[in-house]
């Protein structure tokens, strides 16, 4: 657990922009009208994903569209550790520290990343860049592994050692397409040097059957 504050420095004002208020439009259409303060989570993301953070007024924007008091929606911005309570870098950098994780090496990773980036929380020299140190990922069979935040999503970068996260920092700055998930030879979590199931097409979809996504009538490829 650690104490998480919200920026010193702080806009004056937040307003959600036209593609955030469809978005929002979306979540709140899955909740009746007196349980719509369900809706926290998706609305700090969705802010979070419109200008890289979560900003105090943007708290209090949620608070007041949800009527819900605003210390509860501080208390859920400050709690979870997937909201980024200051600006960050292009590419924002969270190593998993867990016990798997430690073990296979994250402290390599979390090296790499204080030479390059600097200390926690601060934006790289060059703007592209910031790092934290979070609890587990949940992808202990692909230790040590990061999760990486950036304008084409949030994916997570698994088999890593300090060598690899290098070159892939390498790549990012340089503004290259990286390779997301396992950077070894395996397919997602499965063995190393497996023999069977070896057939590309068993995992990249194209055998499954196109099926209507709930509650939005489009079809998943």
């Amino acid at each position: 657990m650690s104490v998480r504050r919200l920026a010193k420095e702080q806009p004056e004002s937040f307003a959600f922009n036209k593609k955030s208020e469809a978005e929002i439009k979306f979540w709140l259409a899955k909740y009746p009208e007196a349980k719509k303060a369900s809706a926290v989570i998706p609305m700090l993301w969705i802010a979070q994903k419109q200008e890289g953070w979560v900003s105090e007024p943007a708290i209090r924007d949620i608070a007041g569209r949800l009527e819900m008091p605003y210390i509860r929606v501080y208390e859920v911005a400050t709690f979870y550790t997937m909201f980024n309570l200051e600006p960050v870098g292009t590419h924002l950098i969270q190593v998993c520290g867990t016990t798997p994780c430690m073990l296979r090496g994250s402290g390599e990773l979390i090296d790499v990343c204080k030479k390059r980036i600097g200390k926690q929380h601060e934006i790289s020299a060059d703007g592209k860049f910031t790092w934290i140190e979070v609890e587990c990922m949940g992808a202990c069979a692909n230790a040590p592994m990061i999760q990486l935040a950036n304008p084409d999503g949030d994916h997570y970068v698994e088999d890593l050692d300090g060598a690899k996260l290098e070159a892939l920092m390498d790549d990012l700055a340089a503004g290259k397409q990286i390779k997301y998930g396992p950077q070894s030879e395996r397919n997602a979590s499965e063995p190393h040097g497996t023999k069977v199931l070896t057939d590309p097409s068993l995992y990249d979809g194209s055998r499954a059957k196109k099926i209507k996504l709930p509650n939005t009538g489009k079809a998943e490829g």
